[in-house]
């Protein structure tokens, strides 16, 4: 079984900045992909971002792509959001997840691939 904890969000003003944190207890966690995801009022829940085990491949959603930015330090079970030019349709419960998958070669895009969940950060962007 394994613990997601996510903080960092809030609200912020259209343009402005904000980096979410994920902390992660209960797994090997250097060794599994991690995601971000987030779900809007009404809207079923999205792939953001995903990072492989090592760090070394990312993947972004076309929405957030050159805006947002996931990295991990794994010495600190931690993966992070960087989201930047933030825009009112980012206005969402972010949340983190772990990949079903040990060592998994290429990070998914797929919600069915992530086993553990975390509780979601509110991120609101003020227009």
């Amino acid at each position: 079984q394994v613990q997601l904890v996510e903080s960092g969000g809030g609200l912020v003003q259209a343009g402005g900045s904000l980096q979410l944190s994920c902390a992660a207890s209960g797994r090997t966690f250097s060794m599994y992909a991690m995601g971000w995801f987030r779900q809007a009022p009404g809207k079923e829940r999205e792939f953001v971002a995903a990072i492989s085990w090592s760090g070394a491949s990312t993947l972004y959603a076309d929405s957030v792509q050159d805006r947002f930015f996931i990295s991990r330090v794994n010495a600190k079970n931690t993966v992070y959001l960087q989201m930047n030019s933030l825009k009112p349709e980012d206005t969402a419960v972010y949340y983190c997840a772990v990949d079903s998958i040990r060592t998994r070669r290429k990070p998914s895009t797929d919600l069915a691939d992530f086993d553990s969940w975390g509780q979601g950060t509110q991120v609101s962007v003020s227009s």
